[in-house]
């Protein structure tokens, strides 16, 4: 039984893949050509889909490609308006600040000046110290208020010393318990900082002789200033490393009837439009110096001077401008960074003014050799005249001329007569 149910099964499997196998043409030539058929449409679908793409990305790299070329014509314009309007890109005048916007968006063009200190015209006491001061005395343009002041020679340049004891100075002048600051002054300094140093005070008061409850200081360091008020400006772009080995640093420092200045080399970092105090005298001080510990404070180069009419009414009333704020390197025609400032002022009249042009002239005091002061006064104006023309002004425009010593509108007897002798003018000419 089970030999012929076996048997059975066998014969049952055998005819079915039998039947399996067997292929109807007809039906098999169906599906073939249905398949084809569905193979061709596929391959049809593809190339289509694949031109799609190939156009979708067409389009935005178009649109990348035109986004890139307007971002640099709006780059070319914006450096195209910069070169118009600042033509002394390459001085201390100004700089350019630029926000993240839009590159799409148009630019805007901003001017910002950060050193526009001008000098005083009238020299009222002015101390370098004098060559002829002897090393290890007091200096005698000063008097002490407190601690250890002495001159030495540095680097072959006089200058005065503070030593120990908080060593405090004032100018010393006929009329320091008075109130001896105008309205419109200027103070200028280089103070020398040492490694590990800390800061001058400068104090807008006679701290010996002008009794007040303001003692209005100033901290001054060669990368902050803390001016009265709590305000605290520390500068862009030096860090507490700068000047970690010592280092010297000019101050300038501008009141104008209630408006307050202070700059560190040729960066402004204080700008107060409403001083709320009474500037009547000045004090300084280097509080931190310590013969001891090897960290003297240096001072040299000081000057108060008063007052400044701007230029274009100078010209109009006297037909020039004298400007002792021009600084030089000794004996030389080098012109010291603080120059800028009036230089940038005398720039900016001559845009205005396309029409005006200056005799560059050149005076010295009555210190040294006439022929030297001769020479070296007309080397002085040629620098001045150049620094001018590099700054875009047509050469036409100028010209220059020494007189040395030949023309004093002071007398060379004392430190200030001798300053304002010291000087460059701008004179108009047709």
């Amino acid at each position: 039984m089970k030999r012929i149910l076996i048997l059975g099964l066998l014969f049952f499997f055998t005819a079915f893949i039998t039947e399996a196998q067997i292929i109807d043409p007809k039906k098999a030539l169906k599906n073939e050509g249905e398949n084809r058929t569905n193979q061709n449409i596929n391959k049809g679908v593809d190339a289509g889909f694949d031109k799609v793409e190939e156009g979708i990305g067409s389009l935005f790299k178009k649109k990348k490609k035109k986004k890139k070329k307007k971002k640099e014509e709006t780059e070319e314009q914006s450096t195209d308006q910069t070169s118009e309007q600042d033509p002394d890109a390459s001085s201390n005048s100004g700089e350019e600040l630029a926000g993240n916007e839009d590159p799409a968006a148009k630019q805007p063009n901003v001017q910002w000046s950060k050193f526009d200190f001008v000098p005083g015209d009238e020299v009222i006491f002015e101390d370098g110290p004098d060559i002829m001061e002897e090393n290890g005395e007091f200096p005698s343009r000063w008097d002490l208020v407190s601690g250890q002041v002495e001159i030495a020679n540095v680097d072959g340049e006089n200058v005065i010393m503070f030593l120990d004891g908080a060593p405090m100075i004032i100018p010393y002048l006929e009329n320091s318990d008075e109130d001896y600051l105008p309205e419109v002054f200027t103070v200028e300094f280089d103070m020398y900082t040492p490694k590990d140093g800390n800061r001058f005070q400068l104090y807008l008061t006679d701290r010996k002789n002008q009794r007040t409850s303001e003692s209005q200081e100033f901290q001054i360091r060669p990368i902050r200033v803390d001016a009265p008020g709590n305000i605290t400006v520390e500068h862009s772009s030096r860090d507490y490393t700068y000047c970690e080995n010592g280092c010297w640093t000019h101050v300038s420092l501008a009141y104008t009837k209630g408006k307050m200045k202070v700059y560190i080399d040729d960066t402004r970092l204080i700008n107060i439009p409403h001083y709320e105090f009474n500037p009547s005298g000045i004090t300084i001080q280097a509080y931190f110096a310590s013969a001891k510990d090897n960290q003297p404070f240096y001072l040299k180069n000081v000057r108060i001077a008063k007052g400044g009419v701007k230029y274009y009414k100078r010209v109009l009333s006297d037909g020039k401008i004298v400007c002792n704020g021009i600084r030089f390197d000794v004996n030389k025609a080098t012109l010291k960074p603080e120059s800028m400032g009036p230089i940038n002022k005398v720039f900016q009249l001559m845009q205005k003014q396309p029409d005006l042009k200056f005799s560059v002239e050149g005076h010295t005091d009555s210190d040294g050799d006439d022929q030297f002061n001769l020479k070296l006064s007309e080397e002085r104006a040629k620098a001045v005249m150049d620094q001018l023309i590099s700054m875009g002004i047509a050469a036409d425009r100028l010209k220059y001329k020494g007189f040395g010593e030949s023309q004093p509108i002071d007398n060379n007897t004392t430190a200030e007569g001798k300053a304002n002798n010291r000087r460059v003018e701008f004179v108009k000419f047709d």
